[in-house]
């Protein structure tokens, strides 16, 4: 089943069930609730990451480790997060790739090698690192993501975020990026870490709060679905800001996009949308970067 067999109302009640407004059961009885071919809409949205790799952890373009670091002021004290660095002696431009609300699944690994055979020394972080890690399952992630504290999260992000950019194997120039809340927490890292991050390109997040957009320093790249209500609601206040400070951005709407669109593991996958949009960010990240 493709994105444009599935009815509108299903894809509504899957950005619930993904932001965890509705449980699955809810999701599942809601959406039989729709239309006949409900249930079977649903569950075609399910994320298959069998499918979600486009570059294998063998790929002999790269190297890729779990690495173990302090994160004082986090969850725990302690972090997890996925280290993939092309092939090389290095140095390479520091890059983080920030998960979604339910921890660092398979589609999260996946970037972080792309970015990997992109150029980049590449950190995914875990932020259910505390908890002993993603648990192989998006629901359970969810339910272990909103039990952290968030403050804590964002602080074990930092940490991420400087651990990668003084790493050895780092040129000193670190860039961010992540998708839904971690598109989010890319803008928030902006906020908070001055000139310590030198680019973001937050993909469908929350715009950073306006009263701090004069801390940022970064140069921003900020990717929006074109149906994305809850995010793009925040779109117009946010760039206002940005204005006002000076700050060094672009904004790009990818039409005939929902959220989600460069995740393709799902059949909200926009193929054209999510190749323009990663092709514009290695080339962001190449210009403030290297």
């Amino acid at each position: 089943m493709n994105n444009n067999d599935i009815d509108d109302r299903i894809y509504d009640l899957y950005d619930e069930y993904c932001h965890g407004k509705i449980d699955r059961r809810q999701f599942f009885e809601r959406a039989g609730a729709v239309a006949v071919s409900g249930v079977a809409m649903a569950n075609a949205l399910l994320p298959n990451y069998a499918d979600a790799q486009e570059v294998l952890f063998t790929d002999e373009r790269i190297k890729a480790t779990w690495v173990d670091y302090d994160s004082p002021g986090g969850n725990s004290g302690k972090m997890r997060g996925y280290l993939v660095q092309p092939v090389g002696e290095g140095p390479f431009p520091a890059v983080l790739v920030m998960h979604e609300n339910r921890g660092l699944n398979p589609y999260i690994q996946d970037v972080a090698r792309r970015a990997a055979v992109a150029g980049f020394l590449a950190l995914a972080p875990d932020g259910l690192a505390p908890l002993g890690g993603y648990p192989g399952n998006d629901d359970d992630g969810r339910t272990m993501q909103r039990s952290l504290g968030h403050a804590k999260l964002q602080q074990d992000m930092v940490n991420s975020a400087r651990f990668v950019r003084e790493h050895e194997l780092s040129n000193g120039k670190l860039g961010a990026t992540g998708f839904c809340w971690g598109g989010g927490t890319t803008n928030f890292l902006a906020t908070e870490m001055g000139d310590e991050l030198a680019a973001g390109a937050p993909f469908y997040g929350r715009a950073a709060d306006t009263d701090k957009v004069g801390n940022i320093s970064a140069a921003l790249l900020v990717h929006y679905a074109e149906d994305d209500p809850r995010v793009n609601a925040m779109r117009e206040e946010f760039e206002a800001a940005l204005k006002e400070h000076d700050v060094r951005y672009e904004m790009h709407t990818y039409p005939g996009t929902r959220h989600g669109f460069h995740n393709y593991s799902t059949p909200r996958y926009n193929p054209e949308a999510a190749t323009l949009a990663w092709e514009r960010t290695v080339a962001f990240f190449n210009e403030y970067l290297v």
